[in-house]
């Protein structure tokens, strides 16, 4: 009865980790023992349709999942999980990059670290905290005007059992997602094989711009971690199911393409900039500035490595250890890969 399954997995997603279990089981049981009374009365099995209509008796997912949680007063017991939730989601969209940011500029760019010393408290951090209390405001703000003119129109108990999401499979990867990585792993590879190989990335009569020799150890290491990549979303492909080995690989090919891109751009890319009337001089001087912007993204980059990193590494933690579904003979050739 993959029906009544969504329907528990929806009322669990608004229930705390410490009760859902036990709630679950429980719900889990008496919906079962509800839809077996219904056959006995019938008797026969019962359609989806029935189905249904047992669900709708009981009401919306977030409706069952409220009469277990403690009554709160802030918002209202109906809107209280959906408002902790966006509340928790927004001040984390707001906090990680923040931070993230805050400590690489601290740690790679000395100039800020000697201007932030002394006024951590009453300058970064107050920024912010105000911050935090402005998204506070707007979304209790939010939620109290739903709270007051939207649960009157009862558009929480109009809800229909079909529409409730599929079964979540930690573990599976969706197919679509591999193909179009294949495609577009395959595109930067030519892309990257036809203009990128050279370290002249411009040779015009009135404009010529090379590289760094540390250009060429970067092309290299960059196609070989693409087309690792590509290898692998292959074999999702065709075994479309996270396994830890596949989930390491990916973790290392991701720490390794954000580290060579941050490493890109503190090795003073542009070497050299030639314009027809124009002295050496002024010509450094721009390569010059190139390279010091892109130096300045160095945190950035960081950053952005670090939060891809953890996700990784969530993935990794989350993959559960249960048999996957064969998938076949080519999935048996690749079952090396986990």
């Amino acid at each position: 009865m993959e029906l009544i399954e969504r329907y528990l997995q929806a009322v669990g997603f608004w229930l705390p980790k410490t009760q859902k279990r036990d709630i679950l089981a429980e719900l889990s049981e008496d919906i079962r023992s509800q839809v077996e009374d219904k056959e006995s009365e019938l008797g026969r099995k019962l359609t989806e349709a029935d189905l249904e209509e047992v669900l709708k008796q009981r009401g919306s997912p977030i409706m069952v999942a409220n009469r277990y949680l403690p009554q709160q007063s802030l918002i209202g017991p109906v809107l209280y999980p959906i408002y902790l939730l966006v509340l928790k989601m927004a001040w984390l969209f707001c906090f990680v990059p923040w931070l993230a940011v805050w400590i690489c500029l601290n740690i790679f760019v000395p100039s800020y670290r000697g201007n932030a010393a002394g006024n951590l408290i009453v300058g970064t951090l107050h920024g912010f905290w105000m911050a935090l209390v402005y998204i506070f405001a707007s979304v209790t703000f939010a939620f109290a005007v739903v709270e007051k003119y939207a649960l009157k129109s009862g558009f929480l108990e109009k809800w229909n059992p079909r529409k409730l999401p599929p079964l979540r499979d930690a573990n599976r990867i969706k197919r679509t997602n591999s193909i179009a990585e294949v495609v577009a792993l395959l595109a930067v590879c030519a892309f990257w094989l036809t203009f990128m190989s050279s370290p002249v990335m411009v040779n015009q009569p009135d404009l010529k711009i090379i590289l760094a020799p540390s250009w060429r150890i970067y092309f290299w290491s960059i196609l070989a971690l693409m087309l690792v990549t590509c290898a692998f979303s292959m074999v999702n492909l065709f075994r479309p199911y996270w396994t830890r080995l596949r989930a390491t690989v990916r973790l290392f090919t991701d720490g390794m393409g954000w580290g060579l891109f941050a490493w890109l751009c503190k090795t003073n890319l542009i070497a050299e900039i030639t314009l027809p009337n124009v002295a050496p001089e002024k010509t450094m001087h721009a390569a010059n500035a190139i390279n010091w912007w892109m130096s300045l993204s160095f945190p950035f980059i960081i950053a952005g490595g670090v939060l891809v990193v953890l996700l990784d590494m969530y993935r990794i933690v989350r993959i559960k250890d249960t048999a996957t579904p064969s998938a076949g003979g080519l999935a048996a050739l690749v079952g090396i890969c986990g």
